[in-house]
């Protein structure tokens, strides 16, 4: 208990980039993305929707950007360590270059059968998942990192 007064202001921050990254997920629909109610439905059987890819990319480029933004400020809050908050932009940079490559090759194909790897690079376009992969895999090399030092 002790510990969480002592870090209560960077709790209530992390909790606020939190709601804001809820926030982002709750207004999606004013995001240009005609597969958000295309996935919603039996995709596996339907033809690809329209869409105009300029701005299907500028919308994932900014729902990316904003949530990997968030997402930065969590980790700088957490570990307060700028290097390791540079390194993981430039993960979230390269990693959204290879999803936004392969999301339009996917797309080009267009066949129903490639519908579901479809669905998911989106996932990882559009949902701040990778903060969820690099919190505790950050944490864990701190933890080795403190570990190595005290020996």
């Amino acid at each position: 208990m002790e510990k969480i007064l002592k870090y209560k202001r960077e709790i209530a921050f992390s909790l606020f980039l939190v709601f804001l990254l809820a926030m982002i997920r709750a207004f999606e629909a004013q995001f240009y993305d005609p597969f958000l109610y295309y996935f919603k439905g039996d995709y596996m059987q339907k033809p690809l929707p329209e869409y105009e890819s300029l701005k299907l990319f500028l919308s994932l480029l900014l729902r990316y950007a904003l949530n990997s933004f968030l997402s930065l400020g969590i980790i700088l809050i957490l570990f307060k360590d700028l290097m390791l908050t540079k390194f993981a932009a430039i993960l979230y940079a390269f990693f959204f270059l290879v999803l936004i490559i392969a999301f339009f090759i996917i797309l080009g194909m267009s066949d129903p059968s490639h519908n579901f790897l479809l669905f998911y690079v989106r996932r990882f376009l559009i949902q701040p998942l990778f903060v969820l992969l690099f919190v505790p895999a950050f944490y864990y090399q701190n933890q080795i990192s403190i570990k190595n030092n005290k020996s």
